[in-house]
C-alpha cells in the first residue's frame, strides 16, 4: 500500500471499515425512510464512535441494533440541547468520539443539533460532516423546478404573527422556496402558502423513499382540494417545494416621450445617446427620431 493509500485509510477517507477516528463530533446523515440508503461511511463512523447522540433515543436504538451497532446512545433533543452539549463536550475532553444524529436525514437541518456543533467547534474540537440522506436535497432533486437559488423556511411558526411574518418574507423574495410540514398542519400551511405567494405551482413530496411515497406537482390554487380528495395524501411527513416568484418584466420605455422629456433640456445628439441607454433601441434610430421631432432649427446637433 503506497504512503497516500496508507494516510487515507487511516483518517477514513479511504476505505470505510475500521476507521480509526481521531476524537471529535461526527455529524451522520441517516436514512429518512429507506434503511438502504445509509452509507458505509455512516456505518463505519458509528461503529467507531463511543457514544451517538439522539434526537430520539428509541429511533436511534432501533437503528443501531438494525446494522449490528452497540454505541451507547445519549438524549440530545430540542428540550435539553444545552445541558446535553455539556455532556457532549465532557465525552470529548475525556478523549472520546461522539456521533451526533437526528430522527431521519442530516442532523441540525430543521432539528436540533446546531447548538451542540457550535459549542464543540467553539471548545477547539473538529466537528465533522458525515453527509448522507437529506429531505431537503429529495425534495429538491425530484420536483422539477428550476429557479436561480432556492431559500429553505424548515418549518413555519405554527400560527400567529409570525407566522405572517414570514409567509410574508418569503412572498417578498424572487427564489424558490422548500419547507417541511407535519400532517396536521400541511392543508393550513398549503392555504397559507396561496394566500401569501399567490399562483404558482407547489410540489408535494410526501414519505419520501418510503412505501408509500408521493410526488405531486400541482397549482397553489387547488393544493388544498387535491389534499381533501384522498385521505391518504395528509398522512405522513411533507417536504414541500414551491416555484420562483414569477419574473415582472418592465413595461417597455416609449422612445417617442423620453425623447419629448430630454430633448426639453438637451440637444438632439444628446437627447439621442441618453434615451438609447434608457430604452435600449439603437441610437442611430433614436437620433433621427429626435432630429424629425426636433426640426433642423438650431440645436439639432
Amino acid at each position: 500500500m503506497s504512503r497516500a493509500g496508507a494516510e487515507d485509510k487511516k483518517d477514513g477517507s479511504g476505505s470505510p471499515e475500521g476507521l480509526d477516528l481521531p476524537v471529535g463530533l461526527y455529524v451522520v446523515a441517516t436514512p429518512i425512510g429507506n434503511l438502504g440508503d445509509v452509507t458505509a461511511r455512516a456505518l463505519a463512523t458509528l461503529r467507531a464512535c463511543d457514544a451517538v447522540a439522539a434526537e430520539d433515543t428509541r429511533v436511534a436504538k432501533a437503528l443501531l441494533s438494525h446494522f449490528g451497532i452497540g454505541a451507547r446512545v445519549l438524549s440530545l433533543h430540542a428540550h435539553n440541547e444545552r445541558t446535553a452539549a455539556d455532556g457532549v463536550l465532557g465525552l470529548l475532553r475525556e478523549g472520546r468520539r461522539v456521533a451526533l444524529v437526528s430522527d431521519a436525514g442530516t442532523p441540525a437541518v430543521s432539528d436540533p443539533g446546531a447548538l451542540v456543533v457550535d459549542r464543540v467547534r467553539a471548545a477547539g474540537f473538529p466537528v465533522v460532516p458525515v453527509p448522507g440522506p437529506s429531505a431537503l436535497t429529495a425534495a429538491l432533486s425530484a420536483s422539477g423546478i428550476a429557479a436561480d437559488g432556492v431559500v429553505f423556511a424548515g418549518f413555519l411558526p405554527a400560527r400567529g404573527a409570525e407566522r405572517r411574518r414570514r409567509l410574508a418574507q418569503l412572498a417578498a423574495g424572487s427564489w424558490a422556496i422548500a419547507l417541511f410540514e407535519s400532517p396536521h398542519r400541511i392543508a393550513a400551511t398549503l392555504a397559507d402558502l396561496h394566500a401569501a405567494l399567490g399562483e404558482r405551482d407547489v410540489v408535494v413530496c410526501r414519505e419520501l423513499t418510503k412505501r408509500f411515497e408521493t410526488i405531486t406537482r400541482v397549482p397553489l390554487a387547488q393544493a388544498v382540494a387535491w389534499l381533501g380528495e384522498d385521505p391518504n395524501r395528509s398522512r405522513g411527513e411533507f417536504a414541500l417545494v414551491v416555484e420562483a416568484r414569477p419574473v415582472e418584466e418592465s413595461p417597455a420605455l416609449d422612445p417617442r416621450r423620453v425623447l419629448e422629456t430630454l430633448l426639453a433640456e438637451l440637444s438632439v445628439k444628446q437627447a439621442a445617446a441618453l434615451a438609447a441607454r434608457l430604452t435600449g433601441r439603437p441610437r442611430g434610430e433614436l437620433y433621427a427620431m429626435a432630429l424629425a421631432m426636433k426640426g433642423d432649427g438650431p440645436g439639432a446637433g
